[in-house]
């Protein structure tokens, strides 16, 4: 009885955002997260973990409240984020861009000075993607898995879909959402990740980013940019047909981009 009178009480607020793989209502004075009917449940669970965790470190981000199931949907309960995200102030504002991007940089580095263990590792999840990838034929598959291999594993917190859509706030108080894809990794691999994540919208942004992280880091461009052929491999497995055309070219390019 008491099951069925909290599943009774819940009431979803308006909409607040959605995506491939979940959407965001209001739920009172929070937010819950709710994937999409196909998701599984330890999704769900698995970006819990990953705020709670993130949380712990100090980092800014949602405060995780609840995993519950709505409607044969399960969804994370979560604080709600102020404020716009980053991509929709600097588009906005042109003239701050190179402060939204400094600021997107510096939280970057705090996420990647956390050292960590309980998380699964970034070169198995790439891996895994480019063995998915339809539109590799097997000798580019071996070949992008050799030069995965040789790559460093690293043990810092990767947040692994780190974009201005993700960044919320302002710049003096930024946050950090969606953590599905966290992990343990090389921070230069989570960085090229943002490169290709950005480069099909807003390309000179990507450029300037990746340059603003080395200029505030320890990493160089061309260390970033060792990661392009096989994390472009991988994004192939996210499906997103109209990047298609872009990553197979990141893949064919011989030299780090610049």
């Amino acid at each position: 009885m008491t099951s069925r009178l909290n599943q009774a009480a819940i009431v979803l607020g308006r909409s607040i955002g959605s995506g491939k793989d979940a959407d965001a209502f209001e739920l009172g004075e929070a937010v819950v997260k709710l994937f999409k009917p196909e998701v599984p449940k330890h999704t769900a669970f698995r970006e819990a973990a990953s705020l709670a965790q993130a949380e712990a470190f100090g980092l800014p981000v949602p405060v995780v409240r609840d995993v519950r199931r709505i409607d044969g949907r399960w969804g994370v309960v979560m604080s709600r984020v102020e404020g716009p995200p980053f991509a929709e102030s600097a588009l906005a504002h042109p003239s701050d861009t190179a402060a939204y991007l400094k600021a997107m940089v510096l939280l970057h580095v705090r996420v990647h000075a956390c050292e960590v263990t309980f998380f699964s590792g970034l070169k198995a999840r790439l891996r895994t993607n480019i063995r998915r990838a339809a539109e590799l034929d097997e000798e580019r598959r071996s070949e992008l898995l050799a030069e995965l291999a040789r790559l460093p594993d690293g043990d810092r917190l990767c947040h692994g879909d780190f974009h201005p859509w993700n960044v919320l706030g302002t710049i003096d108080r930024p946050s950090l959402i969606d953590w599905t894809s966290a992990a343990r990794g090389s921070p230069a691999a989570d960085v090229c990740r943002t490169y290709v994540l950005m480069k099909p919208s807003v390309p000179a942004l990507a450029q300037a980013y990746v340059e603003t992280y080395a200029g505030h880091s320890g990493e160089s461009v061309e260390g970033i940019f060792a990661w392009l052929r096989v994390v472009a491999a991988a994004r192939l497995a996210d499906g997103v047909p109209h990047e298609v055309d872009g990553l197979l070219a990141m893949i064919s390019s011989c030299h780090p981009e610049r």
